[in-house]
């Protein structure tokens, strides 16, 4: 596939785990990369440090500030703009931080967005704008039929997973601030002509993501494992963990490093893709139950007994399951994940050990 590098972008939550990525890619690139990020989330600091060690002074740019506050979006696209790719990543990303403070979710989710497409149709009309959006707007998934194995739960009517037909049903907070969000993205495209793309993301996991009980638990699972192991070599009674539900929800996980292959070619097909929304994920041969990732975890880390770990009620909107049906972005996009599920994980689990000594 042929590139075309953005010589100027826009990275919102570019401290975060998917914008520091997407923001390191493009310092290799050698675009003029600024970041907007309100350091609201764990590692965020030591991310930053990270993408100076990548860049020239020349090259990238901090604003730091909330995308809920309207007047620092306006001045930063205002001093700052025009840019020729703006990736919108930055977000509350936790269902339990939206169930326990639902406005602070609604205002950095919808109305932030809300303010960076505004600053970008005054200043950047001309970019392609990138939504990170969830698999959360099509809400619980309670009236799918389910079947269930000894470790994972299925949808026998849906075996090349869920595409975009599915209907929007945004259920808990964050699944309205991210839906109203991800229509509003959509709608700035056909009401005035922004180019647009939503990506309703499943699982991603990889470098840079410091993982928390409540959000990225690929990550985190890996870090109990990590520690458990330990245990184990000890002869030590390992620290139990726990998970919420059975163990047999599926996601399909996505490698950071295919996420950042998905940006580029957004970017290499902005005017054909403008006004489109993909689901985004591994597929279906990179799904995984908890179970499923638990065993795995076993097998790579050479276990010499299974994880321990206790089961709490499930959690409220838990997906039972959700597998993006990727075939419109490998037609539309010419793209498909490269990284499987085991050689990702392998990698996720040297983050893990390093992460720890970040923050």
């Amino acid at each position: 596939m042929n590139s075309s590098i953005p010589k100027k972008i826009l990275v919102t939550g570019g401290c975060g785990f998917l914008g520091s990525n997407i923001a390191a890619s493009y310092l290799k690139k050698n675009s003029e990369v600024h970041v907007i990020d309100g350091f609201f989330r764990q590692g965020g600091h030591a991310n930053l440090e990270w993408l100076k060690s990548q860049a020239n002074q020349s090259q990238f740019q901090l604003h730091e500030g909330d995308l809920a506050d309207n007047t620092f979006v306006d001045q930063t696209f205002k001093n700052h703009a025009p840019f020729d790719y703006i990736c919108h990543l930055g977000g509350q990303v936790a269902m339990t931080t939206s169930i326990a403070d639902p406005r602070r979710d609604f205002m950095t989710n919808a109305a932030g967005t809300f303010n960076v497409l505004e600053a970008t149709r005054q200043y950047s009309p001309d970019a392609l704008v990138a939504y990170s959006s969830t698999n959360k707007v099509y809400g619980d998934l309670e009236d799918l039929n389910y079947s269930e194995t000894s470790s994972r739960y299925t949808l026998q009517d849906y075996p090349n997973g869920l595409d975009e037909s599915l209907r929007l049903d945004f259920a808990s907070p964050y699944g309205c601030s991210k839906g109203a969000a991800d229509q509003y993205v959509h709608d700035w495209y056909r009401n005035y002509g922004l180019k647009t793309v939503v990506f309703r993301h499943s699982s991603i996991y990889g470098g840079r993501q410091f993982s928390t009980f409540d959000q990225g638990w690929i990550g985190w699972f890996c870090s109990q494992a990590l520690d458990q192991k330990t245990a184990f070599d000890s002869a030590k009674e390992p620290k139990t963990f726990t998970i919420a539900g059975t163990g047999k929800q599926v996601r399909d996980v996505l490698h950071a490093e295919d996420l950042i292959e998905l940006y580029q070619a957004a970017y290499n097909k902005k005017n054909e893709i403008a006004g489109h929304a993909f689901n985004i994920g591994g597929g279906v041969e990179n799904s995984l139950s908890l179970l499923e990732l638990f065993d795995l975890l076993a097998k790579t880390l050479a276990l010499s007994k299974p994880l321990v770990f206790e089961k709490l009620p499930r959690r409220q909107s838990d997906q039972a399951v959700f597998i993006a049906n990727i075939s419109k972005a490998k037609s539309m996009l010419q793209w498909e994940p490269r990284v499987t599920k085991e050689e990702g994980i392998h990698r996720m689990l040297e983050w893990a050990k390093t992460s720890r000594e970040l923050v």
